[in-house]
Formats: C-alpha cells, structure tokens, sequence
C-alpha cells in the first residue's frame, strides 16, 4: 500500500473546493469562505474522507486472521531492500499510526466492527 503524499492531498483538497465553488456558483473573486461553501454544500472535507477510508481499510485488515496474506503484506515491513539516501518514505502503516493518534483512536476497537465503524465516521456538516 502507498501512503499518500501532502502534495497530492492538496492538489485533491484544491480540485474539490474548486469543483464546489462551480457547483454554488462563485468564484474565488466573490471572496467566500471554503468553510461557508462546505457548509453551504454539507460536505466534509476531502482530506477527513481519505483518512476514514484508510482508517476503514485498516480495520478490515485487522480483523483478518494473522496468517491472511493481506496481513502479511501490508502490517509487515521488509527490511532487506537497500533504500537511497534522504528521508525514509511514508509508509501506509506509519500514516495509519499517525491517524490513530490524530484521531485519538485505539486499534484494538478495530476489532470490533460496529465500534469501528462508529469511530472513524466523518459527519458530514
């Protein structure tokens, strides 16, 4: 699994709040708030999604039994490939870490489907 980049969820938060300005029908020149256009609208936005959703795929994984091959390929690192030089790359299990904790939210209620659920749901404004 790949993590996704800052980068890449701004150009996604940008499309979206360009997308939703066309569907109220401003511009960025009538100068309205990205917040009144998401409440306007009753969307959350992009960035919260994708974190649910990983969070989401995340529970699904756990709830596997531990010689799954999905476990196996995505909670386990391999350690043997020589990497270049730089800063190490976001891994999928590392962003779902920082989420959990972002989120305040323990892996061990993945579990538990219902509970899960309920804690990683984004409402919508």
């Amino acid at each position: 699994m790949l993590a996704t980049k800052r980068r890449h969820v701004q150009q996604l938060s940008v499309a979206e709040m360009r997308m939703l300005r066309w569907f109220c029908g401003h511009t960025r020149r009538d100068r309205v708030r990205n917040e009144a256009i998401r409440d306007r609208v009753g969307v959350a936005p992009i960035e919260e999604k994708l974190t649910q959703h990983r969070l989401r795929w995340f529970g699904h994984v756990q709830r596997r039994p531990p010689e799954a091959p999905v476990r196996s390929g995505v909670l386990e690192r391999v350690d043997y490939v020589k990497r270049g030089r730089g800063r190490p790359k976001l891994t999928w299990d590392e962003s779902v870490k920082r989420d959990l904790k972002d989120w305040n939210i323990s892996k061990e209620i993945a579990l538990d489907r219902s509970a899960w659920r309920l804690a990683i749901n984004v409402p919508e404004p």
